[in-house]
């Protein structure tokens, strides 16, 4: 068994003149060769679903076959487990694949294997020598093509052949400075199983996190992180093409459990990291949130005004500059994810992820317990005054609510408890009431800036009423949560 380290970054055809030209190849030799690939599953995809990628490649006159665990990739860096012998054409040999249980799917799956797409292209590779690093750059042209589908590939491919992965990065860091390459995260094989099933984009949700007690709290966290970056990148096509309400939503909570998952560790991470990146991803979650904030209220807030006020004006008149807003809004992402600084960042963050090194000795749980408890009384001290509370208050409360789910969730493999289940949907119940009490306060705020004429007073009666409504339900789900939140769940 092998493993193969590389990151995978998109480039766009109008580009391969200028990394051809980049100075790091000037001069160099490369090879070149066609390499036809068939990928086989079973009529049920089972491979697929169990993150497999069994292919046969004609390279030349040689025949090779290949076995891939497709472990996810965040920032286009991903590190399998491949296998990889000579074959025969409609033959298959899985004896050396030295993982007994992949080894025993793969031979009960044999017989009803059959082709499922292609990948044919045009490879272009260089030999590079970088820091300690032996890389091979391969440039990728060519199609992928499923039944009567096909779609393209133009892609550079960074594998680590010797020595450390920080050079790989160092490597995407220097081609960067003459040409955008942004970090791609689905491989040929996924892309290929979308073609044949003739998937569209779909939002992606946050999945659970393989983190476990005997990790260090630095590696739990290079866990939560690079699956918060997944999390992100996997909405991305969505926001490019369009940004419909849910892929901004799930790209919004990807930053922000990110940005929580930073505070979170922050007493095991470098004060430099934290600084840098916890503000790193602030222009564009603000862009996140002001879109977001626009569809809910577009999507939400406004339709039952417009039911209730069929025949007013200035509803109508606030409903079109809504929609404005809405298109500005994703306008707006889409010129930040087109900037070449945005694909910088993910290969920075992901660098500087993979680079973190242990520096206490922490057992994990405890670590977890002890940064529950902290953000537990955090939000007790104003959950028990929430009377008390105005609106900017409860803003901070909800938040807070927010980031200890997010923290809850993150250590949930490490929480037993049987409690735990239902002291996370109480937990939900919560911070859903909160939040659509936030949606009024800013709804509120945004028929103010839509309507400086003033002409949102039965809009804003509407909102104002309906936030005095759901205000006055809260006290009781606070009562329920605060009666919970003592028990020492993650023990």
């Amino acid at each position: 068994m092998a493993t193969e380290i590389e990151i995978k970054l998109r480039l766009e055809a109008r580009h391969v003149r200028k990394l051809l030209a980049h100075p790091l190849l000037k001069g160099m030799s490369s090879q070149k060769q066609n390499l036809l690939n068939t990928y086989y599953d079973t009529p049920e995809l089972t491979l697929r679903q169990r993150r497999i990628a069994l292919r046969l490649r004609k390279k030349g006159w040689e025949w090779l076959q290949t076995v891939k665990s497709a472990e996810p990739a965040s920032g286009g860096l991903a590190i399998r487990n491949e296998w990889e012998i000579p074959a025969t054409p409609g033959q298959f040999d899985f004896a050396h694949v030295d993982n007994a249980e992949l080894r025993s799917l793969l031979n009960d799956t044999r017989d009803r294997l059959e082709p499922v797409f292609t990948t044919d292209f045009r490879r272009q590779a260089w030999q590079i020598a970088c820091g300690d690093s032996l890389i091979e750059m391969a440039l990728d042209r060519g199609r992928i093509s499923a039944k009567e589908r096909s779609t393209g590939i133009c892609e550079v491919e960074l594998e680590l052949i010797s020595g450390r992965v920080e050079d790989i990065f160092e490597l995407t860091r220097q081609l960067q400075q003459h040409v955008t390459l942004h970090p791609e995260v689905a491989s040929k094989a996924e892309r290929g199983y979308r073609l044949f099933r003739n998937e569209p984009e779909q939002p992606f949700r946050a999945k659970p996190l393989p983190i476990h007690p005997e990790q260090t709290p630095v590696e739990a966290f290079r866990t939560i992180a690079l699956g918060c970056l997944e999390h992100f990148q996997r909405n991305e096509a969505g926001l490019l093409a369009g940004g419909e309400p849910e892929f901004i939503h799930q790209a919004r909570v990807a930053l922000r459990r990110l940005r929580s998952a930073i505070k979170l560790f922050a007493p095991v991470l470098p004060e430099n990291f934290v600084a840098a990146y916890g503000q790193s991803w602030q222009t564009l979650a603000g862009a996140l949130g002001e879109a977001r904030n626009w569809d809910v209220f577009l999507e939400e807030t406004l339709p039952p005004i417009i039911r209730a006020f069929p025949h007013s004006h200035d509803v109508h008149r606030l409903h079109s500059e809504a929609k404005r807003r809405v298109k500005a809004a994703r306008r707006a992402i889409t010129s930040l994810l087109r900037l070449k600084e945005y694909p910088r960042l993910m290969v920075e963050f992901t660098a500087a992820v993979h680079a973190l090194s242990d520096t206490v000795d922490t057992p994990l749980k405890r670590f977890a317990s002890e940064r529950i408890a902290v953000h537990t009384r955090s939000v007790r001290k104003l959950a028990e005054r929430y009377d008390e509370l105005d609106d900017a208050q409860r803003h901070i409360m909800r938040l807070r609510f927010k980031k200890l789910r997010y923290a809850l969730e993150f250590m949930t493999p490490l929480l037993p408890s049987r409690q735990m289940k239902r002291y996370l949907e109480t937990l939900s119940r919560l911070q859903e009431a909160l939040g659509l009490i936030n949606d009024q306060v800013t709804a509120r705020l945004l028929i103010d800036e839509a309507t400086s004429d003033k002409r949102g007073t039965v809009a804003q009666a509407w909102v104002a009423g309906r936030q005095e409504i759901l205000v006055a339900h809260v006290p009781e789900m606070l009562e329920a949560w605060l009666k919970n939140s003592g028990q020492r769940l993650y023990e």
